[in-house]
Parts: structure tokens; C-alpha cells; sequence
């Protein structure tokens, strides 16, 4: 800090102190001082005595000013005029006009640092005296008191942070530019031009284009596992002489010869052609098959007649069906695999039960023989699941089976001989019904959603007509008893009811289509004697049954059922049937625990459940029921057959 002695012992001003000091004077010199208002104040509450000169950053705006030098002397003022300035720091006053934003940039470029006395020692002696000279000049000036409204001083937020510094900036330009640099900003820019040559003479970018060269990516070479090599005096390891193919004595043995192995088929197609009736588990010339067949012949001349008759009330129909009971006799392995299709015989005298195999087996069990595996004969006529069986209603002694190798055959026990209807390898048969009364003529449905119009009377095993339909799939065919021109199948979620007589080749639309079911449909059948309902099994867990009293548009639907119809994947899925003596009651498997079978009304309320303790302990998901006595057969899984009658 210069004090007033100091500049009294000075006596004078260098060349650079006097350009500085008159600079000073004449920029006081235009200022107007306003009434109450302050240069260069000290803070609040500070000591004059004790408070250093500091010098503070302000900014100055550009002011174009001419000055004449005179020479002046120090000596022309006393020393009691010279006062210690007040802080810079309060310079910056609420009366003060702050500068505008659009001359910010050249604010910044114009504010300059004074130098600290830190800095002194590293500052010429020449830029050392300007510092000190500004300073003076500055108490001097304010002294005086002079003010200009047009050179305004403001005082930044980063200026109070930065007062405790280690270096100050002087802010006064050159006398005839303001825009000239200060002797640090010089020095500042000489040390950056003088730092650049250094990193330039270095060659850093060569360095690195050199390094970049030399780290440059290589694909490691691939790693070869050396192979151990053989010790020549090392004994092996024993191999037996067999493995060597060398006999004991050393001499080789002959190649063996190549078999060539053949796959075989595990459902070879059965030889078109009519078969002989054989039965695999007994020999033909047993007395029992010969009587057996001799009952065949007796039976197929024996007509029935269901329509004729009147049906029973439903507490009658209840109490017969509390007489039916299921013993040891009258449960039977028929068939090896599980039971996919049954049918019962219609006669009178006899009870003859027929069963469809998964194996494409069909069985027959006369429950008349004792014991009853005597009563049972298995034969092989198709290679794949028998789907559908049937009983012809012109002749008894004809047992007509469908099956899933494209093959449909007819048993006649007379004769003794399976003879094939018709067979379209290329195609897979899922069910068939008769369109005529006199079974001379056939409808048959293929899983791709076709039909095929069949009649029996024309020579060969082809169809009449391959029909399409707008059905991706059917499952089951049903020919109406009455009106016999019209028929329904079950698709995979639709059941649509076509007229006979107006099928063609092409893409067939049906007459009514039911849309009710929401997953996918095991069947859908005609009431037995009037076909004025139809019963449907769906996966939904739902048995549906329609009212088709008048087949016009549209068929209504009358009750819904509730019954568990999963069944899983090793189970037959259930199949709700008519009971033939009295339409208005179907007959349906059951999941239910203990094992049973039920039948229910067409309006849905229950009927009956068949239980039979110890003798039914498997579900029956094949029924079928006589069409004039009290019997009821229902196939499982396994093969067996359980039958209930009184």
C-alpha cells in the first residue's frame, strides 16, 4: 500500500506514471458528480485507518478521449490533499448505469486486473512504478470528486468472489486506444504463444500417429495343440483280440456280412380285397366260432322295428333303468387297446356287443357263452383306429367299420368274410352313416373336411362323388331318421346340417350353420326316432341340445348342460348319445368319482347314473344302448367292456 509519504519522497513522475496519471485526471475531469452519491467509498463499517487499498476489477466503457500532455509535478500538490481512497469494491452504486447485454462481449474484452504486490516481483520495475503511479493518481482523483454520467463503472458477482485472489488486473487501457491490451493480458498471450511452440516442438502428433501404427490390431495365431508323440519303446495299452477282429492265432477274421435292415411300419395297410373272418385269439376250427357263426345266420333274419313303438313315460323309463346292474360276468376284456368306437346287435334273443380298437382291431363279445372269454372273438380287419361301427338296418348279420386308413368294410358273419366298400388310401376316414334305409347307400366323412356319396350296389371300392364342404375338419355324420335328405356334421368348432340333394363338387354351403360351441366339438347326432333334437358334445364342458323340430334357417338352441368333458390325452373323448327307446334321454361318460355313466333329459335335469361299485372302477367314455331291452355298454381305455341290463 503507497502511503502519502511515500509519494512526497518520490518527488516526481516517470513518463509512464504521467501518461497514467493524466489519463486518470481527465476522465474525473467529465464526470458529474450527482447530489448524494459516491466514488470509491469504503465499505460499511470499516476503519479507514486500518482498510488497505485494494484494487478491484471494474469495467470501464469505451470512451474516445484526446489528451494533451503537460508537464506536471508532483510537487504542485501538497500532501495533505492526498487522501487514502475508499474501497473500489463500493464503486459499483445503485445510481450507477449497468452496462447492456448486446455490448457484453467488449465488456469482457475491456476489463483488465490490476496488478497484486504479490505480482511485483515477477513485473518489470517499469510495469511495477506504472502500477504504483495508477494507484496514487487514483487517490488523488478522488479527492476531487469528479464524475461523469457518461462513463459508468459496473461491478460484476464474480468481482467480490474474486477480491481475495492471488492477482489483480489493471483496468486502464492506453492513452489513445481503450481497446489496448494491459501489460498482463500481454504477457498472459505471450505465454500461451510461448506454450504452444513448446507443444508444437514436441511433435505429439507424430508420436501418435507413430503409436496408432504400432497398436494396430493383429489376429492372434491360431493356437495348434502339438500332438504328444509317440515313444518308440513304449508298450501300449492291452486291446482285446476280439476288438482287433483277430483270431487267437493271430490271423484275421473275414468281414462280417452287411444286413441291411428293413423299417417296418407300425400300421401297415391291410391288402385291399376281401379278408377272411378269423379270429386271432381262437383256432379256426373251433366248434364254438362255427356255432357262433350259425347264430349270425339265425339272427339276420330278424327285423326290428323302433319306430313303431310308443315311448315310455319317464318314471317307467326310471324305474327300469334302477333294475340294470353290472356284475363280474358282465365285464370283459373285447379289444387290446383303448375302445374307440361300439355298437350293440339288435336282436332279441342274443346279446352281442361289438368294439372298435384304437389298434384297429374289432371286437365281438356273445354274453350268452360261459365262461364269458369263450364269448369273445378279436379280429384284425383295419390298421388304424376304427372310428365308426354300425349294424346295418337291412341286414344284422353285416357289420359295417370305418377306420382311420381310408377304409370302410363290411363283416358278414353269414359268409364268414370282411369285404371292402371303399378304400381311398390318400385319404383318412373319420365317420359314416346310411343315407337310405335299405344301407345301399353311404355318406362319409374325411378329417380334411370332405364327404364322399358311396353306393354299395355299384361294383368296385370307389365313391360316387367326393364332395367339399366349407369344413376344415368333420368328425361325425348323422343322417336324419325321418327326412333322410338331410344330414349333420360336426366340425372343429362349427356344425353345419347340409341338404343331400343339393350337394356338388364344389365348395358346398350349408343350410344352417350352429356357431354356439366355443372350443372344439366330439359330435353332434339326431334323436333316433323323429330327429326332432340334436345333441352335441363340446370341450367347453357343455352338452348342447337343439331343437330341430323344423329345419328352416335357423335351429334353436333349447339346454345347456353342464359336464366335465375333459378327458385328458390318454383317455377316448366323450361322445353323448340318444337312448333309442327313449329319445328325449341321452347317455354320456362321466369323470365323476365313484366311476359311472349318466343320463340326462332333454330339458337337463338328471336321470340316472349307472354305478358299479367294484365292477366299474374306469371311465367309460364309449356308450351305446340297445334299441328295444334295458342294456347298456360302455367301452374304457383299456379294452374293457362293462354292460348293465336287468
Amino acid at each position: 500500500m503507497l502511503s502519502r509519504a511515500h509519494i512526497a519522497r518520490r518527488g516526481g513522475f516517470s513518463l509512464g506514471e504521467a501518461q497514467v496519471f493524466f489519463k486518470v485526471r481527465y476522465r474525473h475531469q467529465q464526470r458529474q458528480k450527482p447530489p448524494g452519491s459516491k466514488v470509491n467509498e469504503y465499505k460499511e463499517n470499516q476503519n479507514i485507518a486500518d482498510t488497505s487499498l485494494r484494487p478491484v476489477q471494474t469495467t470501464v466503457l469505451g470512451v474516445t478521449a484526446k489528451v494533451c500532455l503537460v508537464p506536471f509535478s508532483l510537487s504542485n500538490y501538497n500532501t495533505g490533499q492526498l487522501k487514502r481512497p475508499k474501497s473500489l469494491l463500493d464503486k459499483n452504486s445503485n445510481s450507477e448505469v449497468t452496462c447492456k447485454k448486446s455490448k457484453k462481449a467488449e465488456i469482457k474484452k475491456s476489463c483488465r486486473r490490476l496488478l497484486t504486490p504479490k505480482m511485483e516481483a515477477t513485473s518489470s520495475k517499469e510495469e511495477s512504478t506504472l502500477q504504483k503511479s495508477s494507484l496514487d493518481v487514483h487517490a488523488e482523483s478522488n479527492k476531487w470528486q469528479y464524475k461523469s454520467p457518461s462513463d459508468t463503472v459496473v461491478l460484476s458477482p464474480d468481482t467480490e468472489s474474486s477480491q481475495e485472489g492471488d492477482s489483480d488486473e489493471d483496468t486502464t487501457p492506453g492513452l489513445d486506444d481503450f481497446s489496448e491490451l494491459s501489460p498482463y493480458e500481454r504477457k498472459r498471450l505471450k505465454n500461451i504463444s510461448e506454450n504452444a511452440n513448446f507443444f508444437a516442438s514436441l511433435q505429439l502428433s507424430e508420436s501418435a500417429a507413430r503409436f496408432r501404427e504400432m497398436i494396430k490390431k493383429r489376429q492372434p495365431p491360431e493356437s495348434k495343440r502339438k500332438k504328444p508323440k509317440k515313444k518308440e519303446n513304449e508298450t501300449g495299452c492291452r486291446r482285446s483280440m476280439r476288438l482287433l477282429k483277430v483270431d487267437p492265432s493271430g490271423v484275421p477274421l473275414p468281414a462280417a456280412p452287411i444286413q441291411t435292415v428293413l423299417e417296418v411300419d407300425e400300421n401297415p395297410l391291410i391288402p385291399p380285397g376281401p379278408l377272411e373272418m378269423t379270429p386271432e385269439n381262437q383256432d379256426d376250427d373251433n366248434a364254438l366260432f362255427k356255432g357262433f357263426l350259425q347264430t349270425w345266420a339265425e339272427m339276420s333274419k330278424t327285423r326290428s322295428k323302433n319306430t313303431e313303438k310308443e315311448l315310455s313315460s319317464i318314471k317307467s323309463y326310471k324305474v327300469h333303468l334302477n333294475g340294470m346292474v353290472i356284475s363280474e360276468d358282465t365285464v370283459c376284456k373285447v379289444t387290446r387297446g383303448s375302445i374307440s368306437s361300439m355298437a350293440i346287435h339288435p336282436s332279441e334273443m342274443r346279446t352281442l356287443v361289438a368294439a372298435g380298437a384304437k389298434s384297429g382291431q374289432v371286437g365281438l363279445w356273445d354274453l350268452t357263452h360261459q365262461p364269458k372269454e369263450d364269448g369273445v372273438y378279436l379280429f384284425q380287419p383295419h390298421s388304424q383306429p376304427v372310428s365308426c361301427l354300425y349294424f346295418s338296418p337291412a341286414n344284422p348279420a353285416h357289420l359295417l367299420s370305418l377306420s382311420y386308413d381310408g377304409t370302410l368294410r363290411c363283416g358278414d358273419f353269414s359268409r364268414a368274410v370282411f369285404e371292402e366298400v371303399y378304400r381311398d388310401e390318400t385319404r383318412s376316414f373319420s365317420s359314416f352313416d346310411f343315407l337310405t334305409e335299405d344301407a345301399s347307400t353311404l355318406i362319409v366323412g374325411h378329417w380334411d373336411g370332405s364327404m364322399s356319396l358311396v353306393d354299395r350296389r355299384t361294383p368296385g371300392t370307389s365313391c360316387e362323388k367326393l364332395i367339399k364342404t366349407s369344413l376344415s375338419k368333420i368328425r361325425t355324420v348323422h343322417v336324419h331318421p325321418v327326412q333322410r335328405q338331410y344330414l349333420i356334421t360336426a366340425g372343429l368348432r362349427d356344425i353345419h346340417v347340409y341338404d343331400a340333394r343339393c350337394l356338388n363338387l364344389s365348395r358346398n354351403q350349408p343350410l344352417i350353420s350352429l356357431t354356439e360351441h366355443t372350443k372344439s366339438i366330439a359330435s353332434a347326432y339326431f334323436s333316433p326316432l323323429t330327429g326332432n333334437r340334436v345333441v352335441t358334445t363340446c370341450a367347453d364342458c357343455k352338452l348342447r341340445i337343439f331343437d330341430s323340430s323344423c329345419i328352416s334357417s335357423k335351429i334353436p338352441l333349447l339346454t345347456t348342460i353342464r359336464h366335465n368333458t375333459i378327458t385328458g390325452r390318454w383317455l377316448t373323448r366323450f361322445q353323448a348319445v340318444w337312448d333309442p327307446k327313449q329319445e328325449d334321454c341321452i347317455v354320456v361318460g362321466s369323470m365323476a368319482q365313484p366311476r359311472r355313466v349318466e343320463v340326462f333329459h332333454e330339458t337337463g335335469k338328471w336321470v340316472h347314473s349307472f354305478l358299479g361299485g367294484e365292477c366299474l372302477a374306469s371311465v367309460c367314455s364309449i356308450n351305446a344302448m340297445h334299441p328295444t331291452r334295458y342294456i347298456l355298454a360302455g367301452g374304457n381305455s383299456s379294452g374293457r367292456v362293462h354292460v348293465f341290463m336287468n
